[in-house]
């Protein structure tokens, strides 16, 4: 007989099968050859992550206790999916839209980006999910259960396995749970391991399900017999409860943290929701095939007392089937496991990006750009929540006794997570809907599902005292939980339900209706209630110039260096500019919320954005299309809104472009006056000195200094055409390039010894003789100038007290990249966009020169197929140059 030890070694061998499938999924992912992930049927078998323990084993457990209610739990769904086109499709194009990672962040999003409002979703989401979470551990305790020895040290082994599930299963959730900060990306590893596990346990209730029909019972009719001779064919089920039941599971298959991340955050496609909507309610239909026969089969067969939930489990071990047996603890595990997996993921993210991370940002001061990494915050943050969040579900496990129905822990939980409707979808479809009617519904309903149903689900005298289930509080007994307001004699579960669900929509609607939302609000529901029409949110943001590098330094805390300047240098490429620093334009702003809000949250990544740039602002053309209420004012005011800001734009383009080309004049005419005087000056003493060498009577030593003085000047004349005949040839195309071969430390050496040569230890100079062992085939001359004058301006402008260079080398996507990176004070943000152009000089008084070398370099790489570039941002000035990888 399978004993325990047996059963812990399949779950090890198991979990390793699943950790081994996820992480090859995770790197197919990752090289882009995992098409195959992003199927309809994948989507759709993650869907199967609604069907739990409590389907596995509780929905027998269900029909043996009350007949065909388990129908109920099935039907909801069933009815959610084949009416998607009304639902789920809006939900799921707003999520792609908004970049959404979780159900709070939909609900406070749509309500004008209200991080209270997302707190108080994610608490009540957190306290609906742990009854669910302790539905999973007790399930698996009591399938280890069957299995053990009767008697005390088998029933404190079987105890102790709840603790080593809840800890395996936060590690594994961690682990591929948690590998990304951006919540918004997809999690392929969890996802393909949760539509494995869905095959899993859809084949092992299929085969207890033959077995029992074809190998207990000898065949189908006299199985049809047995469940008319059973009880289960004489309960007469309430209509009241039947409509409830069929109305709270659709809700919560809309409102559970983890459908909503399989169905909307992990959607790759929303046409994968056209083969979900029949493919779904079948794969539903298939798992509950045989829970009626099992039920009365188990009725008839095991013992008087015997627990209905593990009657899947209790059959086969009943005829000796040990084999299958084992599949169904294992279908029963993967129904567990699954489910705390995607919903520790889910809660994770909310309490995060909702409760940790603002709390982070305020106590360290508030400020966006302060120095720190919150990416590594916001991960650990999410790694402490999901072991939080199942060690709630745990504490509820053993506070609960472990001894309630599976199928009463799961509403409980059913009902906690539906108090989110009235909030989600009159969000969805009411414009009128405000933040204050969502936070008195979710608060009116919250406080009376804990009071009428999760406090009570604790049983009489743990937490409520028996006196006030008799007599309600203070002796006051329209108060009793299960009779509120004298309605006594109704289904617990139904009266709680009529109550939390009632009084919420209406608190929801009245304080709307009496309530006006902000122009946010209202913008916001435009794009919420008409996401068909505009996928897009409007521009609402106004920026400066000068906040562009503030903005990279904060999407450098948060997603990291190279991702955030590999992102700013493409937005600056859309809008036409070079460099890292793309102009702080509404849609910008916007695009870039979108973007930090799948790693820190939408309400977060707002009040970042908006402690940089400032709040966003209205126009009044957007206020006339929301009070307005149509469609078509609102679209032709966010055209004329559009032309708007491109008209200023444009203007404000215009105005750059005069002032650089005012800049330009300035520095011509004086460069002009500078060449003049450069030219002039060595004219003036070889004319001067010439004079007097042909009026003779000199020594011979003063020949020769008179003669080295000629000589010297001549060369500094030859030098200052040289450089401008050199540019000239260079803007002209004229140049003929000597392709040579070598590697990058030979040229570094090169340049380092023409500028260090003549005062040796002047600057030191940090390089990484790794990365420079690359082999080149380009000009090497021309690019040893262009390393000399980088060095050289180096020498004469670092204002450090030590100065130092570091040089870095490396090769990526865009080809082999050198940074030149200075520890002085860099070059002020006025003169970055001009340190490339011909005439231009930094520090006039400090070193001589005519402004022509970095404008020497760009030419030079230009024809080298290269690039030069400034990089802001980095403490001192910093410059990189990119060789093509046909060049290294």
């Amino acid at each position: 007989m399978a004993t325990p030890g047996i059963l812990a070694a399949v779950c090890v061998i198991y979990v390793i099968f699943l950790f081994a499938v996820a992480f090859a999924a995770d790197r197919a992912a990752r090289r882009g050859r995992g098409a195959w992930l992003r199927s309809p049927l994948v989507y759709t078998l993650s869907l199967s992550i609604y069907c739990t323990a409590w389907t596995f084993y509780g929905a027998v457990g269900f029909a043996a206790r009350s007949g065909m209610e388990y129908v109920t739990i099935y039907l909801g769904p069933s009815l959610v999916m084949i009416g998607w086109w009304w639902t789920l499709r809006k939900m799921v194009r707003v999520g792609r839209s908004q970049r959404i990672t979780s159900i709070a962040d939909m609900i406070s999003s749509r309500y004008g980006k209200s991080n209270l409002l997302a707190v108080c979703v994610t608490i009540l989401a957190v306290f609906g999910t742990t009854p669910y979470i302790a539905l999973q551990l007790q399930s698996v305790t009591l399938s280890f259960a069957a299995f053990s020895p009767p008697g005390p040290e088998g029933g404190r082994s079987v105890q102790s396995i709840a603790v080593y599930v809840a800890l395996g299963l936060t590690v594994f959730t961690i682990l591929f749970g948690t590998r990304n900060l951006d919540a918004n990306e997809r999690h392929h590893g969890v996802v393909i391991a949760i539509a494995l596990e869905a095959i899993v346990k859809l084949l092992a209730l299929l085969a207890v399900g033959i077995f029992v029909v074809w190998g207990l019972e000898g065949g189908l009719a006299a199985t049809l017999e047995r469940i008319d001779a059973s009880p289960i064919g004489d309960f007469d089920v309430s209509g009241s409860r039947w409509t409830a039941l069929t109305l709270l599971s659709a809700a919560a298959f809309l409102c559970l943290p983890r459908m909503f991340q399989v169905m909307v955050v992990e959607n790759e496609d929303e046409s994968h929701l056209r083969t979900a909507a029949w493919a779904f309610p079948l794969y539903l239909m298939l798992i509950s095939l045989f829970v009626v026969p099992i039920a009365a089969v188990g009725l008839d067969l095991m013992p008087q007392g015997s627990n209905p939930d593990l009657y899947v489990l209790n059959l086969p071990l009943l005829a000796g089937q040990d084999g299958l047996a084992i599949l169904s603890f294992l279908g029963g595990f993967s129904s567990a496991t699954s489910m705390v997996i995607v919903a520790a993921i889910a809660l994770s993210t909310m309490v995060s990006n909702h409760i940790v991370m603002p709390i982070w940002l305020r106590a360290t001061g508030g400020a966006a750009m302060m120095s720190g990494d919150v990416r590594q915050v916001a991960l650990l943050a999410r790694r402490l929540s999901i072991g939080g969040v199942v060690m709630l579900g745990y504490l509820y496990f053993r506070l609960s006794g472990g001894g309630t129905a599976l199928a009463a822990i799961g509403l409980v939980a059913f009902a906690g997570v539906a108090q989110f409707l009235p909030a989600l979808m009159g969000g969805l479809v009411w414009r009128g809907a405000t933040r204050n009617g969502a936070l008195a519904g979710l608060g009116v309903g919250f406080a009376l599902w804990v009071y009428c149903l999760f406090l009570p689900s604790f049983g009489a005298g743990v937490i409520l005292p028996q006196h006030v289930f008799d007599a309600g509080p203070f002796g006051l007994t329209w108060l009793r939980p299960q009779a509120l307001f004298w309605t006594g004699g109704m289904d617990p579960l139904v009266h709680a339900v009529m109550w939390s669900m009632g009084l919420n929509t209406a608190a929801f609607c009245v304080v709307s209706i009496l309530g006006f939302p902000s122009p946010v609000e209202r913008l916001q529901g435009a794009q919420f209630v008409n996401v068909f029409d505009h996928s897009q949110s409007p521009g609402s943001w106004t920026g400066g110039l000068g906040q562009s590098e503030d903005l990279l330094i904060m999407a450098q805390r948060i997603m990291g260096a190279a991702e955030a300047q590999e992102m700013f240098a493409r937005a600056a490429r859309r809008q036409g500019l070079s460099g890292y620093l793309p102009e702080p334009s509404p849609e910008f702003l916007e695009w870039l919320e979108r973007r930090l809000s799948g790693s820190v949250g939408a309400a977060t990544a707002h009040a970042m954005i908006s402690q940089i740039v400032g709040r966003a602002t209205v126009s009044v053309e957007d206020l006339l299309a929301v009070a307005d209420e149509t469609a078509q004012i609102m679209e032709y005011s966010s055209q004329l809104e559009a032309k708007s800001e491109e008209q200023a734009r444009t203007a404000r383009q215009l105005r750059e472009v005069n002032e650089k080309l005012t800049q330009i004049s300035v520095q011509k005419d004086g460069f002009l006056s500078q060449v003049s005087h450069e030219l002039r000056t060595p004219m003036t003493s070889i004319r001067a000195f010439s004079e007097i060498l042909r009026d003779g009577g000199l020594a011979p030593d003063e020949l020769q200094k008179y003669a080295t003085i000629i000589h010297g000047e001549s060369l500094r004349l030859t030098r200052l055409l040289d450089d401008l005949l050199d540019l000239s040839v260079l803007e002209s195309g004229q140049v003929l390039l000597n392709a040579q071969t070598g590697t990058l430390a030979e040229v570094l050496d090169r340049a380092v010894a023409a500028t260090m040569g003549g005062v040796p230890g002047s600057l030191r100079i940090m390089r990484d003789a790794g990365g420079e062992a690359v082999q080149l085939s380009t000009d090497m001359d021309r690019l040893a100038q262009v390393f000399i004058n980088l060095i050289a301006n180096v020498r004469k402008y670092c204002d450090a007290p030590a100065p130092m260079l570091e040089v870095r080398a490396e090769i990526g996507e865009a080809g082999l990249v050198i940074d030149f990176v200075d520890n002085g004070t860099g070059i002020p943000l006025k003169d970055e966009a001009l340190i490339f152009e011909k005439f231009s000089r930094l520090g006039q008084t400090r070193a001589p020169g005519a402004g022509l070398g970095l404008a020497i370099c760009r030419e030079i790489m230009h024809r080298l197929g290269g690039t030069i570039t400034y990089l802001p941002g980095q403490g001192g000035a910093a410059f990189r140059v990119t060789l093509p990888l046909g060049a290294s």
